[in-house]
């Protein structure tokens, strides 16, 4: 398993984005990623934090316009991330912060989706306080964010550390 994450380290692409010395690389993609996280995380806490009760003068439906936004997000993440990954696939791949994270994502993702059509397909969302069943899907949603990005950011200090060598 280890020889094919290295071999995968080692592609030219993955060796440009890791080691390029240019500013397209590596801190480019760490840049578009943390961009599409914004996206992601900041307008699923916007709508979730909204279902709780923050701004309720603000309407909760025209919301569900965001969720193209947040694809959007999404899409960039997934790209990006694969990116991040693939310059080292050993690392992160061997650090289980990597899969809790990962979990996290999933969840938040899922949750996002569901809430789609358990909040937004309601035809009383705005003319009836907000569902129990609402406010635990916004719960979760934000459980699931905040535990994506404090996984993310742990990977560099929990598990195997990038470029260090691994004592055999």
């Amino acid at each position: 398993m280890m020889e094919f994450l290295s071999s995968i380290e080692h592609l030219k692409f993955s060796t440009w984005i890791r080691e390029g010395g240019s500013n397209w690389g590596y801190p480019a993609v760490l840049f578009l990623h943390v961009v599409g996280m914004g996206l992601v995380a900041g307008i699923i806490s916007l709508i979730a934090l909204r279902l709780l009760g923050f701004a309720p003068k603000i309407p909760i439906k025209p919301m569900e316009k965001l969720y193209t936004t947040v694809w959007l997000g999404f899409f960039i993440n997934t790209v990006t991330g694969i990116i991040l990954l693939m310059a080292d696939a050993t690392t992160k791949l061997t650090n289980p912060d990597f899969y809790v994270k990962m979990v996290f994502v999933l969840s938040g993702i899922a949750i996002f989706a569901k809430m789609r059509t358990k909040v937004f397909a309601l035809p009383t969302l705005d003319q009836a306080p907000v569902s129990a069943n609402a406010k635990g899907w916004a719960y979760a949603s934000l459980v699931c964010w905040m535990g994506a990005i404090l996984a993310g950011r742990l990977m560099a200090y929990v598990g195997p550390v990038s470029g260090l060598a691994i004592p055999k």
